[in-house]
């Protein structure tokens, strides 16, 4: 496993010390590998720009919902729940 040297301000050295004092992580290295775990997943998630066009022409191209907006939220809520993406 390779190893890496990083400079950071005091807070944040504090605030990852503390995560480890509460338990959320063994060590440091635990926290920064989650971090990159996490925003290599998020980054996997995003769109290009022209997937991005294509899912926009294909909304428009399928017409009105006869979905409420509470409906559509509920779903909304229920995919970000799924993947992770709450803060619950």
């Amino acid at each position: 496993m390779a190893t890496m040297t990083v400079s950071l301000p005091d807070p944040m050295k504090d605030w990852i010390e503390a995560q480890i004092r509460r338990g959320d992580y063994a060590s440091v290295s635990d926290y920064v590998r989650d971090l990159v775990r996490r925003d290599r997943d998020r980054r996997e998630q995003e769109l290009t720009l022209d997937e991005l066009r294509k899912k926009l022409a294909a909304s428009r191209a399928s017409g009105v919902s006869s979905r409420t907006v509470d409906e559509i939220f509920a779903e909304a809520q229920e995919i970000a729940k799924e993947r992770g993406l709450t803060h619950e």
